[in-house]
């Protein structure tokens, strides 16, 4: 007699952690597939240092293998911290630029889904010209680079000089881009929630992704990351905790791992890691567990 499963056991949502390349690419599928997930992001390369060693054949057969061999359903890369194309100053805006275009191309090689990419920093700059910019600059890397990996722009907490809090600022890029199909969403809870948006009942997690919608547009939403906040509502603060144990309420996870339009968007934990992989998998305990 065969086992039946729940409805709830038969409803795949893509939910993840970000999971270490330490010892080569390869091993992150296997760290993501001890932690219970099908959905994974990477560093290519370290996100400390600006240049990359180049990926061999070796290196990109093995990471394939490994990855069709595992129940990881989509991979995604997240950019070095140090790429900042919205810089006003030319030296710093062209190595960031030909960083990410060295990134890109390392997503291209290995068939990764999208690259997160954090916005970057106006400084001292006029924000509206930060973004042009920035939109110019991903102009220039989708002419130079060919491939099906997408740029996905991160929400940002508001901390400092970062370009990205407000959905309008993130909207005034992409209208910038002239390859819309290149370009796409990484939504961040605690950015979002740190930055000044609310999503934690029914009423206001409608009227946030209206919002979206009306301003960015649902359709160019490729990812989440998904992060509780050490910090206050508003605090323009970007401090990550692990879900439950933070400052936001349980229940805007609840409506998010239940929304029917994102089931297929990769939610993806960039939670503490103090035990490895225990807290992810407690962490993707917790959202699986609020699966209706």
């Amino acid at each position: 007699m065969s086992k039946q499963t729940s409805p709830k056991e038969n409803k795949l949502v893509l939910v993840g952690a970000h999971v270490s390349i330490a010892g080569g690419i390869h091993n992150a599928i296997e760290r993501g597939t001890e932690a219970n997930c099908n959905a994974i992001q990477i560093f290519t390369k370290s996100n400390r240092q600006w240049k990359a060693k180049p990926l061999t054949n070796d290196d990109i057969q093995q990471y394939k293998t490994a990855r069709n061999q595992s129940p990881i359903k989509v991979i995604i890369a997240h950019a070095s911290y140090l790429i900042n194309i919205g810089s006003p100053k030319q030296e710093t805006a062209q190595r960031s630029y030909e960083a990410l275009k060295v990134e890109l191309e390392r997503c291209n090689q290995l068939e990764l889904a999208a690259l997160v990419l954090h916005p970057g920093s106006h400084t001292q700059s006029d924000t509206q010209q930060a973004l042009k910019r920035i939109g110019s600059y991903l102009n220039k890397l989708f002419e130079q680079v060919n491939g099906k990996c997408l740029i996905l722009l991160e929400n940002m907490a508001g901390q400092g000089s970062s370009i990205g809090r407000t959905f309008e600022e993130l909207a005034s890029i992409i209208d910038v881009v002239s390859d819309k199909k290149q370009i796409g969403i990484c939504f961040d809870t605690c950015h979002a929630f740190a930055g000044g948006y609310k999503f934690d009942t029914k009423e206001s997690y409608q009227a946030m992704w209206s919002h979206f919608d009306k301003t960015i547009g649902l359709n160019y939403l490729k990812a989440m990351h998904i992060n509780d906040s050490k910090k206050l509502f508003d605090s323009r603060v970007d401090r990550h905790e692990h879900i439950g144990q933070g400052e936001m309420k349980l229940k805007a996870f609840d409506l998010i791992m239940n929304d029917e339009r994102f089931k297929d968007v990769p939610k993806i934990l960039e939670t503490p890691k103090d035990h490895i992989p225990g807290d992810d998998i407690k962490n993707i305990a917790i959202l699986k567990g609020l699966i209706d």
